[in-house]
């Protein structure tokens, strides 16, 4: 494995392997990895010659008041934890070469960037599909792996792709839970023991949405409804949003349909998570 925070150094190795025919897959992550990004990274394994991973605390994706400073940073864990699945590149870029002075070029995928997350987290899709680009732009892979715990920036990546004719697939990995159902993210670690009990309410209004859904109910008013009374009765909790919306244009609709997604942001304390489902009934 090679660690690698030379822009230049990695476009060039990645160049050297295409002309080979040598697939490249690749799992952007911001570090503090866990078994959700163990997901990704073995499914590039998999399906690859070569695999890249990008550890890179972006912050052109936070925004005033957020966390950047204190977001969970564990660079010795992260590079050992590439070493363990076999990853042939961990790409260290530093700001200063991502950014340099003067850097005045941005990528914001319109309607689907200013819904949902978007509202309360003005600017953040604009510096994720940014940073996507420039990597995407640096690296050159085959396939582009992400989890469809963050349903939304799924979406806008896979749409600013298709939109920029970016030459590259994009396979959506499912959630990666724990045992009571939490979806597993870096902030995560942000919660209190208590808190982190609590946390669990999200997946449970899910699963409500999921049985509600099972027993005919299509109104999307209602089931949003009563995921909020199954929420609000946690002290703990604040909700942000819950939404039904269709997936590819994440317009809110009023009847439930296969494939549609159901999606939350709840603040647990002060600590914000998001969770989604996908509709699946036949």
């Amino acid at each position: 494995m090679r660690f690698i925070p030379d822009l230049e150094k990695l476009s060039s190795l990645t160049a050297k392997i295409r002309k080979l025919k040598r697939s490249i897959g690749f799992v952007p992550t911001m570090g503090a990895l866990h078994a959700g990004h163990l997901s990704l990274i073995n499914k590039a394994r998999k399906e690859n010659d070569i695999v890249v991973v990008s550890i890179f605390v972006n912050p052109v994706q936070f925004g005033p008041g957020e966390d950047f400073k204190k977001y969970p940073r564990s660079l010795k864990r992260d590079i050992e934890f590439c070493r363990r699945m076999g990853v042939d590149f961990v790409f260290l870029p530093n700001k200063n070469d991502m950014y340099p002075q003067g850097y005045s070029t941005f990528v914001n995928v319109e309607n689907l960037s200013d819904v949902l997350c978007g509202v309360n987290r003005p600017g953040h899709f604009r510096g994720v599909a940014t940073v996507v680009a420039k990597l995407l732009n640096i690296i050159h892979p085959d396939i582009l792996y992400l989890g469809q715990k963050d349903a939304q920036q799924a979406v806008i990546i896979s749409r600013m792709i298709k939109d920029l004719n970016f030459s590259v697939k994009v396979k959506i990995l499912p959630t990666i839970r724990q045992k009571d159902g939490l979806a597993l993210s870096s902030r995560n670690a942000y919660l209190s023991k208590k808190e982190r009990s609590g946390a669990v309410v999200l997946f449970k209004a899910l699963q409500l949405a999921e049985v509600l859904i099972s027993s005919g109910q299509r109104n999307s008013n209602r089931i949003i409804s009563r995921m909020k009374q199954l929420i609000e009765k946690n002290k703990l909790a604040k909700i942000d949003y819950i939404a039904i919306v269709d997936q590819s244009q994440l317009k809110e609709i009023k009847k439930v349909e296969p494939g549609c997604l159901i999606c939350l942001a709840v603040r647990i304390g002060k600590t914000r998570l998001i969770d989604n489902i996908v509709v699946g009934y036949a």
